[in-house]
């Protein structure tokens, strides 16, 4: 898996909503003024999401530079955490949600109607 070959041991959501024309500069100081969290953390990958949830950008810090992450959701959109003044540490399980487009911070079962033709 990806977070055993980049040394990943915390997961943490930037809520709400960030322009994902920022670069690696402009997310290490939202991650510090807006969030109050160490940019510089090694082993921490933090985790961005625009208006549309239909992609998403992810920085960590290597020890000698930032590694930044870009993902684009083909099918649909994810369901992000949207509270902007909060900053959430997930886990593994809740990172494999947020990759399939679930909200891991909120989670939603729809009930399927069973007359309903697919």
């Amino acid at each position: 898996m990806l977070a055993d070959v980049l040394e990943i041991r915390r997961v943490v959501i930037a809520c709400g909503y960030v322009d994902l024309r920022k670069g690696v500069d402009g997310l290490a100081q939202i991650i510090g003024s807006r969030y109050g969290e160490n940019p510089f953390e090694k082993g921490t990958l933090f985790l961005f999401c625009g208006r549309r949830a239909d992609r998403c950008k992810a920085l960590l810090w290597r020890g000698n530079g930032f590694l930044m992450l870009y993902r684009r959701f083909e099918d649909g959109s994810m369901s992000w955490p949207r509270t902007p003044e909060e900053a959430a540490e997930i886990t593994e399980e809740q990172f494999r949600m947020l990759m399939m487009g679930l909200n891991p911070l909120r989670p939603k079962i729809r009930n399927v109607s069973p007359n309903r033709v697919y």
